[in-house]
């Protein structure tokens, strides 16, 4: 007799999964007490390693993601726990950048890219009457992690060196995310009224030759690298614009991130995907903007265009895995969305880069924000073109 499954509970694991993933999300936070370890380190150098960790992100998704489609997510999410839990965990003895790109750049990204591409993937799939209820939690677990992680490492820094940290958070995330893992198992296919099973959808192979998927793919990257520039950055921006504790910022900016996946949803719903895309560029365009006029304008009002970016940021993320649905079809999302995915690697790689380049260049933020901004216009001329041609709204 075949197990009743609780979809629900299956949801619930990947959130939490999604959850200890969100840890790597507070980078500003351990890279602050990595730099107060390590004065001969550059800022420029340990923004690598962040950069490296969510490029990694994408590739995990593409290697393990024809196989998730297959055999489901438990092994997949366990496999990204142990690579997580090993990176954060190896860490903790560090002695050198270029071992911390080893660490926490590919074995912990790496790690995310196996578990989250898996946790996605098994939310939307047991959920087909709930899609957005469902991408948007699980979404919103991933951007929550800032929020719990970086009070709790400040308040472990009182106590403990920020190695100790790294050992103890890893060996703890490990087991959550393992134990997570048990309660998933494969969603059943769907079946259309007739009772056959849905198979439509394009692959990978074919998707990628399809110039819209460059086009979204362009999209989602100018999209992107301001939120990796600003969520990778928070603390250190917080401390070079004097908005106040950074580690406030950092949750802010977290709160922000974690509202933007369901609130645009929200939102796509009134005014259509395409359209609400645009918005979403036209708000971290506002919110740098506010950044960047914060030493006339006061701290409150750069700490809310931080937010305002960060909101965004968790809109692209939240809109994305469905608009790659809706255009080659929910068989094999877990490999497609992970080449689509890709937009938000180069995004890691480039807005953490930026940033942290004009910092040591210049002493401020303010150039790479007028550059991300401009990003913004080029975004919004590329959906405009899109919707024309694609005739999508």
């Amino acid at each position: 007799m075949e197990k009743k499954v609780n979809r629900w509970i299956i949801l619930l694991a990947a959130i939490i999964t999604n959850l200890c993933l969100g840890a790597g999300y507070a980078w500003s936070v351990f890279q602050a007490a990595l730099l107060e370890a390590n004065p001969a380190w550059a800022q420029t150098q340990t923004a690598i390693a962040y950069s490296i960790s969510f490029a990694m992100v994408p590739i995990g998704m593409i290697i393990f993601g024809p196989k998730l489609d297959q055999f489901g997510p438990r092994r997949f999410v366990f496999l990204g726990g142990i690579l997580f839990g090993l990176g954060m965990f190896l860490t903790g003895f560090v002695n050198s950048v270029l071992m911390l790109y080893i660490t926490y750049g590919l074995i912990l990204g790496l790690g995310i890219g196996a578990a989250y591409g898996a946790a996605t993937s098994v939310a939307s799939k047991w959920f087909p009457d709930k899609k957005g209820l469902a991408g948007g939690l699980t979404a919103a677990g991933f951007g929550l992690g800032p929020l719990i992680f970086a009070p709790v490492v400040k308040w472990m820094l009182q106590t403990q060196d920020i190695y100790s940290i790294f050992r103890i958070l890893g060996i703890i995330l490990l087991v959550v995310i393992c134990l997570a893992s048990i309660l998933m198992s494969k969603a059943p296919e769907t079946e259309t009224s007739s009772g056959q099973t849905l198979v439509e959808g394009k692959d990978y192979k074919e998707m990628i030759k399809e110039n819209k998927f460059w086009l979204l793919w362009f999209v989602y990257t100018l999209g992107a690298t301001g939120g990796m520039m600003i969520i990778s950055s928070a603390a250190s921006i917080a401390s070079n614009y004097q908005l106040g504790d950074p580690v406030a910022v950092v949750m802010a900016v977290s709160i922000a991130n974690t509202v933007g996946r369901i609130f645009w949803g929200s939102v796509s719903d009134k005014l259509g995907r395409y359209t609400t895309v645009i918005a979403m560029f036209l708000v971290v365009a506002g919110g740098l903007f506010l950044a960047i006029s914060s030493g006339k304008m006061g701290a409150l009002a750069g700490t809310i265009g931080l937010m305002m970016v960060g909101l965004s940021f968790g809109g692209f993320l939240g809109s994305f895995p469905g608009i790659t649905a809706e255009n080659w079809g929910v068989k094999n999302v877990g490999t497609n969305y992970g080449w689509m995915f890709t937009a938000y690697g180069v995004a890691a790689v480039f807005g953490p880069m930026i940033g942290s380049m004009i910092l040591d260049a210049t002493g401020s933020y303010s150039t790479a924000f007028i550059i991300v901004i401009g990003m913004t216009l080029v975004g919004i001329l590329l959906q405009l073109y899109y919707m024309k041609k694609y005739k999508n709204g």
